[in-house]
């Protein structure tokens, strides 16, 4: 079986909100074609760290490479080359309110290529077929359900076909229903385009569903990087307790 390969590899990253210490000696590859979870206790650094590995933040020292590229070492256009093949879905879908979802999705296809109206249309089209929303390409943010604004974000984070797909907290308030529609969508976007998937969630059944793999940080420092089976029998005291209120 061929080796899978580290898309993003994050070396002795140590990351800071002023003098405060979030994150420290975080060393991690996130493999291709995976699903990797971020999870632990709020506050331990997961939303940081994702925010670290997209260059939101700067980390206070180490590096993140990302396709072979020190993302700390990069000019902002070769940055902005990377970042075309990362697509992000914010915790709050992060849809501009006052455009239609066609539009909304149509900015990332405006800002980094230079495609024809008619072409535009057409990918806008097959995206938000593949998320299952054809019917809401013209109405607004405000007329769409929680469930249905989160898969809008979604055809735009797969607008441009990237290689990685970010999600922090994908399923925050959402019902069970939806959020495990939202899983399987994922899931299976992640197969039919190829994506690396990496996933901020304290959402237990989310995690049972989608991870291949499980980042788990406490106090800014990463306990446990494996499968949820390596997990089980880990006997790590953190990890047993956040998973005690789930069947583990």
């Amino acid at each position: 079986m061929k080796e899978k390969k580290p898309l993003i590899r994050v070396k002795d990253l140590v990351a800071k909100y002023g003098e405060t210490t979030i994150l420290s000696d975080i060393n991690v590859d996130i493999l291709e074609n995976e699903v990797t979870v971020i999870l632990g206790s709020s506050g331990c650094g997961k939303t940081t760290l994702l925010k670290n590995i997209l260059q939101l933040q700067k980390p206070a020292s180490g590096s993140i490479e990302v396709f072979g590229e020190d993302l700390t070492t990069l000019s902002e256009n070769e940055y902005e080359e990377i970042l075309k093949k990362i697509g992000v879905l914010f915790q709050n879908g992060a849809l501009l309110n006052s455009v239609n979802i066609f539009e909304n999705i149509s900015i990332p296809l405006e800002q980094h290529t230079k495609l024809p109206p008619e072409i535009r249309q057409k990918i806008i089209e097959v995206k938000l077929g593949l998320v299952n929303l054809s019917h809401a390409i013209y109405l607004k943010p405000s007329e769409l359900s929680g469930g249905m604004k989160k898969r809008a974000a979604l055809a735009r984070a797969i607008a441009l076909d990237p290689v990685i797909l970010c999600c922090d907290e994908p399923s925050a308030g959402l019902d069970p229903l939806t959020s495990a529609d939202l899983d399987k969508l994922i899931l299976n976007l992640k197969n039919q385009l190829r994506m690396t998937v990496l996933i901020v969630t304290h959402e237990l059944a989310s995690i049972h569903r989608i991870a291949d793999k499980i980042i788990f940080l406490d106090q800014g420092s990463m306990l446990f990087n494996g499968t949820i089976e390596e997990a089980r029998k880990a006997n790590i005291e953190q990890i047993d307790a956040f998973f005690e209120v789930g069947s583990f």
